[in-house]
């Protein structure tokens, strides 16, 4: 059991490192087409974007029913819990505090939350594929600071 959450931890810190990856190189490259919607304004609550998420949860899902179903395979079921996890915590920071696709009264004085928030917006002032900075979800460099 204690291994199980110890991989789960793990998967979920190393995500933060997947989902820069994958911004950076794969969001800003060849899906920028996906992408592009979440840069530029668009008309309705869903965009183009979203259809990340749609992959991700259903990559997660595949890895918790082989994890579940194969024994010797069973390492990939906390691996896929990691993974969820990471998706949660995206979803709240990244779609409810940072976009406010949900809206919520939210106000922080929290130096990390909004060293968070102020890097997603230095990221957003890019609508293009190329010249964004700030790939990560999760974690933002000390120099996104705010006050700084």
């Amino acid at each position: 059991m204690l291994l199980n959450v110890v991989i789960a931890l793990v998967t979920f810190v190393v995500m933060e490192g997947v989902a820069w990856w994958t911004h950076k190189y794969i969001m800003h490259g060849f899906m920028w087409r996906w992408h592009h919607s979440h840069h530029n304004h668009h008309d309705g609550f869903l965009e183009r974007n979203d259809l990340f998420s749609v992959l991700f949860s259903v990559f997660a899902v595949g890895l918790v029913v082989v994890g579940f179903e194969v024994d010797a395979l069973w390492f990939l079921a906390p691996i896929s819990i990691g993974v969820t996890l990471y998706g949660i915590f995206y979803f709240i920071f990244h779609d409810i505090i940072v976009h406010r696709r949900i809206r919520i009264k939210f106000k922080t004085n929290n130096r990390y939350l909004n060293r968070i928030i102020r890097a997603h917006y230095v990221h957003h002032r890019v609508h293009k594929r190329a010249g964004a900075e700030a790939f990560g979800f999760l974690y933002a460099p000390k120099k996104y600071e705010p006050n700084k």
